[in-house]
């Protein structure tokens, strides 16, 4: 499960909109002039109330129609509005290419810092999970940028505008409803302090829900064949109810203070601006127009209020999701940090040297392991499951780092070579091959414009895939689904094979090669094998021994230690751990209970 994030404090979430706002930064241009029409429609807004209180007290009220004066406040009126609309579209247009350029621009940092993280990270944390923030959390952020901040200038703007308007009209009254301001600030600070609670554990389960999903389908199989589809739908529907209360408690914290809330103070200023002229009028001549525009104003100063209200939940929802996506961006569990780029691996020699490593930090997988494998020499790694065997390739590969002792690839440590001449000049082939959407050809040469469709094909012979490759109907051109589902094990094994050959690496490394082939194929692939290993150093795990009985070194593993080395026949006459499960591979029960070879 997903470790919950610590709740956000009140410098947390500046931060977070800090972080946020600067994604603005390379739009300014665009920006500047999203801004001056945004300027432009406000001003248009607090003219129109105006020019209606002008015909009103000027012309109404005292009952004079001159023409030519009227229909120039008419057209003025009219213009007004026209421009405000096409002024809005234009405005609104802006701001919204901004801010999808700017969630486009955050998806690929995201994306992009994913593929750049440890294997430990993805150890310990759902995929479901990063999904989430990839889609849901940059979604809502999405959302931020195009109607809350749209929406906060243009409510800003016009609280502007409208204040200007009410002090040029009546100073006095205008000071009065100043008296709001602190009562709306109390309302929204109210509202952040505990809707950032709220939507932050909103956005945890909705990350809960899509790692539960994720899981799901990832084993449907599995889930189907052990009938866990009851246990399933129950842990779906109990993360499904967290969820939804979760939802409900942040309907009823803006279900009270929300739009309610606003239009309780809403009709407080009323009360205030008709009690105000009330009371004048007793004393005073009050303008109708006057009170027309006041009245306006201040349903324009609460319609602002209202749709800052509004927008703050998505803008709640928006500091949540971006504190996660940033929590992301910041992680340190990375890929090792790069060094000299100009060292290549030339003959292709490994040495463990006193290599101790642990997953936890707490329990070690290996112990001081130490081992030489000469250029051309294929060592083999046998031991029962959870003995280290893949651990010792995972360092190689620098999936991990390792806490004590170093590994040399011709005599110079790992951490000096280049992570990607590194996985380039070392060949991987695991025992569950992983193929993606697309075709044969490209699942060989991994979307590799450079190889040659000659060399793909190479590649597959030399492996000897094309057999059932050209018995496919579209050949090379076979569409992959998902993972491959459509093949064999056996049949994607072979893929594999092909992929790395294609690639040319000088190390081979293969954890149970051949463990999903059959037999027959098993055959063909050992004679394939043969001529790979030439002039490559191979680190190979294996649990088949019939495999591995050629290697120049079998390295037997037991509790993270190597207990035994050497070659097949001189671990047979040793009578230890390896003879031991030669036996039992063979068949060969009795023979081992009488302590017999056989």
């Amino acid at each position: 499960m997903e470790e919950t994030q610590p709740k956000l404090t009140g410098k947390d979430q500046w931060s977070v909109l800090k972080r946020l706002l600067h994604y603005l930064k390379p739009h300014k241009k665009m920006l500047v002039i999203a801004l001056i029409l945004l300027t432009l429609t406000v001003i248009g807004d607090v003219l129109g109330p105006y020019l209606i209180k002008t015909f009103i007290d000027d012309y109404l009220t005292v009952r004079n129609f001159p023409t030519n004066p009227l229909i120039g406040l008419a057209a003025a009126y009219i213009f007004i509005q026209l421009s405000n609309v096409v002024i809005s579209y234009i405005q609104l247009l802006k701001f919204q290419e901004v801010a999808l350029k700017i969630i486009q621009q955050m998806r690929i940092d995201v994306f992009t810092k994913v593929q750049q993280l440890g294997m430990r990270y993805f150890d310990q944390t759902p995929a479901g999970s990063i999904v989430s923030r990839v889609t849901n959390d940059t979604e809502a952020i999405k959302d931020m940028f195009v109607s809350v901040l749209v929406g906060f200038l243009q409510s800003g703007f016009l609280l502007i505008g409208v204040y200007i308007a009410m002090f040029t009209l009546n100073v006095k009254l205008a000071a009065f409803t100043l008296v709001l301001l602190p009562i709306l600030y109390g309302i929204i600070h109210i509202y952040r302090k505990y809707s950032s609670v709220f939507y932050q554990d909103l956005r945890e389960r909705l990350s809960q829900l899509n790692a539960k999903l994720a899981e799901s389908l990832q084993g449907m199989s599995i889930i189907q064949a052990f009938r866990q589809e009851d246990r399933l739908n129950d842990e779906f529907q109990a993360i499904n109810d967290q969820h939804w209360n979760a939802g409900k408690r942040n309907i009823k914290m803006d279900s009270l203070l929300l739009r309610p809330a606003i239009d309780l103070v809403y009709a407080l200023a009323i009360i205030l601006v008709l009690s105000y002229f009330g009371i004048t009028s007793f004393s005073n001549t009050v303008e109708v127009g006057v009170i027309y525009a006041f009245v306006t104003y201040i349903d324009r100063f609460f319609e602002p209020i209202n749709q800052v209200m509004q927008r703050l939940s998505i803008f709640q929802q928006a500091i949540v999701a971006g504190s996660r996506v940033f929590k992301l961006l910041d992680e340190k569990e990375v890929v090792p940090a790069q060094n000299n780029q100009s060292i290549e691996i030339t003959n292709a020699e490994i040495e463990f040297r006193n290599v101790t490593f642990s997953y936890d930090g707490k329990q070690d997988v290996l112990k001081n392991i130490s081992f030489t494998a000469k250029p051309g020499e294929t060592v083999a790694l046998v031991g029962h499951t959870g003995s280290g065997k893949s651990s010792i390739i995972n360092l190689l590969m620098r999936f991990y780092e390792f806490t004590h002792g170093d590994i040399f690839i011709d005599g110079k440590s790992i951490k000096d070579y280049h992570i990607q001449v590194l996985r380039k000049q070392v060949g991987l082939v695991l025992q569950d091959p992983f193929l993606f959407y697309g075709d044969i050809e490209n699942n060989i040469r991994l979307f590799n414009q450079e190889m040659t469709t000659k060399e793909v094909k190479a590649a597959a012979e030399f492996v000897q895939a094309d057999k059932f490759i050209h018995a496919l109907p579209d050949g090379y051109a076979q569409k992959v689904t998902e993972r491959g589902s459509t093949f064999s094990s056996g049949q994607r094994q072979l893929v594999a094979f092909a992929r790395t050959i294609a690639t040319n690496p000088k190390i081979l490394v293969l954890d149970e090669a051949t463990a999903n082939i059959d037999t027959e194929t098993e055959v063909a692939i050992q004679t394939s094998l043969q001529k790979m290993r030439k002039g490559r150093t191979t680190i190979a795990i294996a649990h088949r021994l019939s495999t591995i009985q050629d290697a120049e070194q079998i390295l037997v593993l037991h509790h993270g230690e190597i207990v035994e080395r050497g070659t097949h026949q001189e671990l047979l006459a040793n009578q230890g751990l390896y003879h031991k499960m030669y036996l039992l591979q063979n068949g060969l029960v009795e023979e081992l209970k009488k302590g017999e070879i056989g």
